[in-house]
């Protein structure tokens, strides 16, 4: 079992430097499709839903990875190293402006195109719900984002925040399935 391990470590290593967006995105998307699966099971979900685990798979890796690997790169370009100073102006600038902004662009896919609502109700809910999902947001993923620009190498900072990211989703999608428990 430790070969197989070891040999599919190995040829993602070289998937990674080969294409690492791509690869990214794949890992990302999976990540996802794994946590709503899961987050689905655990909220009680006979069939699962695979149209809604599909749509969030493309979010990922459609947008998500490539803005995040995008915004790193640049990140690691204006703000050189790994000392403190370098890393605190790193997290507080992917805090003011990837977190608000991906935060607001998925609820906002979400509700159009997960759950099919109209533009409308999508703009009450984001008014509604956004200020508190971005209050959690600053609470949890400051100290991710530092561990992850403090001590994973480049290459491998998508694939870290997609690990934490999947047990967020988790965590997101059954506090808002209770949430809709309540009001029913």
């Amino acid at each position: 079992m430790s070969n197989i391990v070891k040999e599919a470590w190995r040829k993602y290593l070289i998937q990674l430097q080969v294409h690492p967006l791509r690869t990214k995105a794949i890992t990302a998307g999976v990540l996802a499709g794994c946590s709503d699966a899961i987050a689905q099971k655990i909220s009680g979900v006979k069939k699962l839903q695979l149209k809604r685990l599909l749509l969030l798979m493309l979010f990922d890796f459609g947008y998500g990875v490539p803005f995040g690997h995008f915004l790193n790169k640049f990140l690691d370009a204006i703000f050189k190293g790994r000392d403190n100073k370098s890393v605190a102006k790193k997290v507080l600038l992917e805090q003011l402006i990837f977190s608000p902004w991906i935060n607001f662009l998925f609820m906002t896919y979400f509700g159009l195109v997960v759950e099919g609502k109209p533009w409308g109700s999508v703009m009450k809910k984001v008014r509604k719900d956004y200020p508190a999902v971005q209050f959690t947001s600053w609470k949890v993923w400051p100290t991710v984002t530092w561990v992850n620009f403090q001590y994973a190498p480049q290459q491998f900072r998508e694939l870290f925040f997609s690990l934490v990211a999947s047990c967020w989703a988790i965590f997101i999608n059954l506090k808002a399935e209770s949430a809709a428990i309540k009001k029913d």
